[in-house]
């Protein structure tokens, strides 16, 4: 035991180092930091500190001696307060962008979060090519002042945001201020000291201070923009910054005290993590439209990516309602893509639009609903495990005039998804027939018809995805409806024309002679030439826009006209050429006709007479 006059010295001699340092009294206390100097000056007045509090548990102590070391302990930690803020100041930068790269990014999340509602009415859309892609995943070096360490889960990454000198003076001061009974003040100083950088990364990141009001009062354009924002941050904010924060609390508070790192980790990063969550649960909350549909998923899924990761970060019993406010936040997300689902079921059965599309063409709903299913099946991972019940369908029993009908029973095996996708196919030709009603002429009607189913047929070929889960089945089934369509218009157009090519009614009997009737033989030659002007000048201005189902048409179109025409005119010719003014009736020649069908379905006016070879 040391005698007690050594110990009076000793207690005397940290007495006047604590005070050598006080601030309120020596200017050059004010004009400089312990914690800049030598590591001796440090050395001595830690351990000046720690004499003072080892003295204050003495049972000897005269009331004198006592009153001394509470002044003493008072400026010891007025001062280390002021070391413990400097340091920190030091080293508050915000975190340098190259650091700010999400390690865990999924190529299939952020291939599709630039996909927005203007691609839903792309002519030529084909799936993922058209949709705009993200950068792709960085390798970002890291500064010189920071490194980079790893746990167990590897889309964490903890960057050593202060040099390891500085945390070990920090940890040094912690101990002293949370033994003296300054915890309160220790973790304030923290709190403030750290949150100007968290504050400065976040702002780095682009993310705003909006609140729920806000953000429901946006235009929804803007807040796409302020979506795909949020996703790449929030990554970076849960896996980079608030791990980092974490970690260093962990370094500086772990065993110093009940909770302690904790509580310095809720202060540093609260405010940022209320902003970043209170964002993703005002969208889950906003009025639903099938325009939201996929940033909303895109929201899910970068949110269950990240939600082991927020689990991990925010694993304590203090931050413990941020983990809730996640599993809320997914779960309402879900519902609303569930919501939205079922509203643009709804709408599409329910489009109102009755003015007729010129020229037969494929109607604007048709190419929105196909882009918008193409645009959901890049989504089947993700939808397959939310959309978890069948379609509401009309049933052939329920004898609603306002509803097709869908039977499951020839549906069996397929997902819940896939059938929402059949049913919302079911519903747009039930909408496009109604419109196709709207035609004054019944041959565009079955051309609209034709048009459309087909762009339908399209499209399924032309995503794998969807493709899949429609089914081979229902896609046989639509490529006959619209060949059905299509036999349908030219029945419609044609057999009235080609009635004008039969025998019967050119031929008379008597008593006296048998043979051509002349007069009967003109008529109808004046008639098929009057039809086929009409349809040549009514039909080229419809339009077929696929180059290959044009083709065909006019093909088969050429293979009824041509022959049934040249077989005719080899009939009847001389009975008409060996009358007056033959040209009047015999006005084309079968190359004529077949020049003629080339400018059907093009869609634009032609010349008012056909065009003859001399």
């Amino acid at each position: 035991m040391e005698p007690p006059e050594n110990a009076a010295t000793t207690l005397e001699s940290a007495e006047k180092i604590i005070l050598r340092w006080d601030s309120t009294v020596s200017e050059e206390a004010r004009e400089r930091m312990i914690f800049d100097g030598d590591r001796q000056e440090i050395d001595r007045y830690l351990q000046a500190v720690d004499e003072i509090q080892r003295s204050m548990e003495s049972a000897t102590l005269t009331d004198e001696q006592s009153k001394a070391n509470d002044t003493a302990i008072q400026i010891a930690m007025a001062r280390l307060e002021d070391e413990f803020r400097s340091i920190l100041i030091a080293h508050s930068g915000p975190i340098e962008t190259d650091s700010l790269v999400d390690p865990g990014s999924s190529t299939r999340l952020t291939s599709r979060t630039d996909s927005t509602s203007t691609d839903l009415q792309d002519e030529d859309y084909a799936g993922d090519d058209s949709v705009s892609k993200e950068a792709e995943h960085q390798e970002g070096g890291f500064g010189s002042s920071y490194s980079s360490t790893y746990r167990s889960t590897s889309s964490i990454r903890e960057i050593d945001l202060i040099p390891s000198g500085a945390i070990y003076d920090l940890r040094s001061i912690a101990e002293r201020m949370i033994s003296a009974g300054y915890l309160r003040e220790c973790v304030q100083v923290y709190g403030s000291g750290r949150k100007s950088a968290v504050d400065a990364s976040f702002r780095q990141l682009g993310i705003e201070k909006l609140s729920v009001g806000d953000i429901q009062r946006m235009e929804w354009e803007v807040l796409e923009t302020k979506i795909r924002r949020w996703i790449r941050a929030a990554k970076v904010c849960v896996r980079i910054l608030f791990a980092s924060e974490k970690k260093l609390c962990e370094q500086i508070f772990e065993g110093l005290g009940t909770a302690t790192d904790d509580a310095c980790f809720m202060e540093t990063v609260k405010g940022p993590a209320v902003q970043l969550f209170n964002f993703a649960e005002a969208i889950s909350i906003s009025r639903r439209s099938p325009e939201k549909m996929f940033k909303i998923l895109d929201l899910h899924d970068a949110l269950s990516d990240l939600l082991p990761d927020v689990d991990n970060v925010f694993q304590s019993k203090s931050s413990e309602s941020f983990r809730v406010q996640a599993e809320e936040i997914l779960s309402r997300l879900a519902e609303a893509a569930r919501g939205i689902l079922s509203e643009f079921e709804n709408a599409v059965l329910r489009e109102p639009s009755r003015i007729p599309v010129p020229g037969g063409t494929i109607h604007p709903l048709t190419r929105y609903v196909m882009n918008y299913i193409s645009l959901i099946s890049d989504y089947k991972q993700t939808l397959i495990e939310l959309i978890v019940s069948k379609p509401s369908t009309g049933s052939r029993y329920s004898g609603d005039p306002t509803t097709p009908d869908m039977e499951f029973a020839e549906l069996e095996g397929r997902t819940p998804l896939a059938l929402h996708l059949i049913w919302i196919i079911v519903i747009l030709q039930f909408n496009l027939e109604g419109k196709s009603k709207h035609y004054k002429d019944e041959s565009l009607s079955h051309l609209f018809m034709m048009n459309n189913v087909h762009y339908i047929v399209q499209k399924i070929k032309g995503s794998p995805e969807l493709r899949e889960m429609i089914g081979d089945d229902y896609l046989r089934k639509l490529t006959g409806k619209f060949r059905q369509s299509a036999t349908s218009y030219q029945r419609s157009t044609w057999v009235r024309v080609l009635h004008c090519l039969r025998d019967e009614g050119l031929h008379v009997s008597g008593s006296f002679s048998s043979g051509v009737s002349k007069a009967a033989l003109r008529e109808r030659f004046k008639a098929f030439n009057a039809m086929f002007e009409e349809v040549h000048r009514t039909q080229a201005t419809w339009l077929i826009p696929d180059g290959q189902l044009r083709e065909e048409l006019r093909i088969s179109i050429s293979e009824k006209l041509i022959p049934a025409y040249r077989s005719f005119l080899g009939r009847y010719r001389s009975h008409i050429e060996s009358g007056k003014h033959p040209e009047t009736y015999i006005k084309y020649s079968v190359e004529d006709l077949e020049t003629a069908i080339l400018d059907f379905f093009e869609g634009y006016p032609v010349s008012q007479h056909l065009r003859r070879r001399s």
